[in-house]
């Protein structure tokens, strides 16, 4: 219920005209919070200090934006803008910005991701696709998983003729931790359809995400 949340406006206008709102729930928000007050006091040797005074609602609130993708439904999100058309050429939507965290530290990726369909009846609004792209980034999640599941959300909306996705992602837990690598980049792909079965349509697909048209 409504009661149950608070609504904080973001103040942004996003690119179909729309006011943006970060939605936090109260009790979650509190929990987190004291949660993050105790980490404070364990890492911190001044954790009551100006600058820390605010900072476990702050990161209750961030963290909660960041995972923000478990409350969205992408068929939904598909079914909201699915229509009837006749066409079957590739529908491609790339340098889509991705941001999420790993699972395993809790530490952000974040890169982009390129996404195509060829449709067999049926198209999805653009946005959509990029939608969907967040509502599954922005979860606990590995790069490998991220990528199949958005291909799977897009197989299964449209039934299409096949789907291809790619991603490219910088991992902090390689950059700032662990083997402290800051030059490597993270590469999965996922395909089904015309893009597993005919070679010059995957080629197609993998030309086109590395050339610059415009």
């Amino acid at each position: 219920m409504e009661n149950d949340h608070i609504y904080k406006a973001a103040g942004v206008i996003d690119d179909e005209g729309y006011a943006k709102y970060e939605k936090y729930h109260k009790e979650n928000t509190n929990k987190l919070a004291e949660l993050y007050h105790d980490v404070l006091q364990i890492i911190d040797a001044e954790p009551e200090r100006e600058g820390l005074k605010d900072t476990p609602l702050r990161v209750a609130k961030a963290m909660q934006f960041m995972t923000h993708g478990y409350n969205l439904d992408p068929k939904k999100i598909m079914a909201s803008a699915t229509f009837h058309e006749n066409y079957q050429q590739m529908v491609l939507v790339k340098d889509i910005e991705l941001y999420s965290m790993c699972e395993h530290h809790m530490i952000p990726f974040f890169g982009k991701a390129h996404v195509a369909y060829i449709p067999n009846g049926k198209i999805t609004g653009l946005s959509k696709i990029a939608r969907v792209v967040d509502a599954f980034a922005r979860r606990l999640q590995v790069q490998e998983r991220l990528t199949m599941q958005i291909r799977d959300s897009i197989q299964e909306a449209l039934n299409p003729l096949g789907v291809a996705v790619v991603i490219e992602a910088h991992h902090l837990c390689m950059m700032m931790r662990g083997i402290q690598k800051q030059n490597s980049v993270t590469t999965t792909s996922a395909f089904t359809g015309a893009f597993m079965r005919e070679t010059k349509t995957r080629e197609e697909f993998i030309h086109l995400i590395g050339v610059k048209l415009h």
